[in-house]
């Protein structure tokens, strides 16, 4: 069996008037992200792990902010994309781990549903993905309320001898 590794990163600001959602949940909260798509940080930070794993560079390369198709963009549906990309070069995800930075709110009663939504858009299992969440302990812009930030690592898999 191969295997390979990849990390991902992404941060947006908090700003009023726009949703927050984190793993393709909405949240109840006074601010949302901001970004070009819907700003999902963890799923974003998932998506770069995935391809990284793969050398496919990131998120950038496939859903670039200038290209207006992906204004306001589901970012489950993006994930699904990368998803298809990586079982076409026949490889499946053998885990997920990942950590959501907030101050607030308060992410534990909405994890399981992230991982839930995540692993339906995946096709993989709910135990493939570990989310947790922590604070910055207010440093930094994340700490001052400024915006969100998430890390991911994922583990890809493949039986194939022949797999790039």
């Amino acid at each position: 069996m191969k295997i390979r590794i990849g990390n991902g990163y992404d941060i947006h600001r908090l700003v009023p008037e726009r949703p927050l959602i984190l793993g393709g949940v909405k949240l109840e909260h006074s601010l949302g992200l901001l970004g070009h798509s819907d700003a999902d940080v963890l799923t974003h930070a998932i998506m770069d792990a995935l391809l990284g794993a793969l050398s496919l560079g990131d998120i950038g390369h496939y859903f670039p902010p200038s290209d207006p198709q992906w204004a306001g963009a589901d970012s489950q549906v993006l994930l699904a994309k990368v998803a298809a990309l990586i079982a076409e070069r026949g490889w499946q995800v053998g885990n997920i781990d990942a950590v959501v930075v907030a101050e607030r709110p308060k992410l534990k009663p909405y994890l399981d549903q992230m991982r839930d939504r995540l692993a339906t858009t995946l096709g993989i299992d709910r135990d493939q993905i570990s989310i947790k969440a922590t604070t910055n302990e207010k440093l930094g812009p994340v700490g001052r309320e400024e915006g969100i930030a998430a890390y991911a690592v994922a583990l890809l898999q493949s039986e194939m001898e022949d797999t790039p």
